[in-house]
């Protein structure tokens, strides 16, 4: 029976094999995670339909800026309570038209009924007075006149005396004596007629002040029933202007019938709706180059208005800036007050400079990065741009990009932590 001879080195040849293999595995292994640790990360897909990309152009861009705001009357009239009333009757409600002289509503006010009553009475009691005192200082006048014509006689009758006395004296027919006395007597009458004379003028003098005085009061009392008189009428609220009633009271507290104004109180408020301009909000940041005098668009959602500004409220309220732009074209149909609109204002119009359309997060003068599509026209890297002035809808590029270069202007926050996508 044979044995089997165990072969010398076969052992220790498996031995060596299984090193040189495992020595190879491991080789293998350090140098396929070398290779891979040497390629580029696979770049993340974004689907092109879901990217904004914009192409940089060269050529002219018009600088402007954009805010919401309303249409409202350029002339507003608010009509306030100009006595304390109580409302009786409303003829007019908001929305109806109106002409100057139409009545809005009627109040009563007994009170000042009665007080244009006495002021008629004292008007009356007044006139009285006057047409007393004039005849009054009349009849005086005329007393005074008949004496002074009285004097004025009995003076030519004693100076006709004197002068004849004076005759007969030089023909001896006369004593001297009784020549003297009738000069005597003449020249009296003759100073106190000049005496009747000047209180005469000094009485008509007199008589002016008295009816002038008199006149004052008469004046004041009509003066005072005109007040009262104008009052009572104003008890009858008119529009005052032609136009729309827009509102009664105003929006917190509406008027009713029944209810008692003070003076002051807001009874209504008519505009001319024809006449109309847009009160625009525009951000602060942008409002620091509007002017007056710009040309502006109003957008009302069924046709865009030619404008231009009138105003720019000096105060900032909320972050926005009100700005009035008057409308110079013609208003489209439903162009009404308090209509939300839209309205771009144009800065300026800037020649020769690379823009691009204006991207989700790109501020004027700021630096940023965008996703530049690359030759190849399906990958995109990232690229820092410095960008410049602004409008609504574009930008100024100032560095970082080429006309013809076409970039993602969409969102692009989520691929942040990558410097290159794949569009497909």
């Amino acid at each position: 029976m044979g044995m089997d001879v165990p072969r010398k080195g076969v052992a220790r040849a498996k031995m060596i094999r299984r090193i040189v293999v495992g020595v190879l595995v491991v080789a293998g292994v350090i140098a396929t995670s070398v290779a891979l640790g040497r390629l580029k990360p696979a770049a993340p897909e974004v689907e092109r339909g879901t990217a904004w990309i914009g192409t940089v152009k060269r050529g002219p861009m018009l600088r402007e800026v954009r805010g919401l705001g309303t249409l409202v009357p350029e002339d507003v009239l608010w009509i306030p309570a100009t006595t304390m009333g109580r409302i009786d009757k409303i003829h007019i409600r908001p929305g109806a038209p109106v002409k100057p002289e139409t009545v809005l509503m009627e109040m009563s006010n007994p009170v000042l009924e009665q007080e244009m009553l006495d002021a008629e009475y004292q008007l009356k009691t007044a006139e009285a007075g006057y047409t007393d005192l004039k005849v009054k200082l009349e009849s005086q006048r005329l007393t005074q006149e008949a004496e002074v014509a009285r004097i004025q006689a009995d003076h030519t009758q004693a100076r006709m005396r004197a002068e004849r006395d004076q005759e007969l004296g030089k023909l001896g027919l006369k004593p001297d004596l009784e020549v003297r006395i009738q000069i005597a007597t003449a020249e009296e009458l003759a100073n106190r007629h000049k005496i009747e004379q000047k209180r005469l003028e000094i009485s008509g003098e007199s008589v002016e002040a008295q009816l002038a005085s008199q006149r004052v009061q008469m004046d004041q009392r009509r003066a005072q029933l005109e007040l009262k008189k104008r009052q009572v009428d104003e008890l009858k609220v008119r529009a005052g202007t032609e136009g729309v009633l827009q509102q009664l009271g105003n929006q917190a507290t509406p008027l009713e019938v029944g209810q008692q104004v003070a003076p002051g109180t807001i009874l209504a408020k008519v505009a001319q709706p024809w006449k109309l301009k847009a009160e625009l909000k525009i951000a602060e940041t942008q409002a620091k180059d509007i002017l007056l005098s710009q040309i502006a668009s109003i957008d009302t959602r069924n046709g865009i208005i030619a404008a231009r500004v009138s105003r720019i409220d000096p105060a900032v309220q909320n972050g926005t800036v009100t700005v009035d732009v008057k409308l110079e074209g013609e208003l489209p149909q439903g162009a009404r007050p308090d209509l939300s609109v839209d309205g771009n204002i144009q800065l300026e119009k800037l020649d020769n400079v690379v823009y691009v359309e204006r991207p989700v997060f790109g501020q004027a003068h700021s630096l940023v990065t965008l996703f530049k599509v690359e030759p190849d026209n399906k990958h995109a890297s990232r690229v820092q741009v410095k960008l410049g002035r602004s409008s609504v809808n574009t930008i100024e590029i100032v560095e970082g990009l080429q006309p013809g270069d076409q970039v993602v202007l969409s969102d692009m926050s989520a691929w942040d932590a990558h410097n290159r996508i794949r569009l497909n």
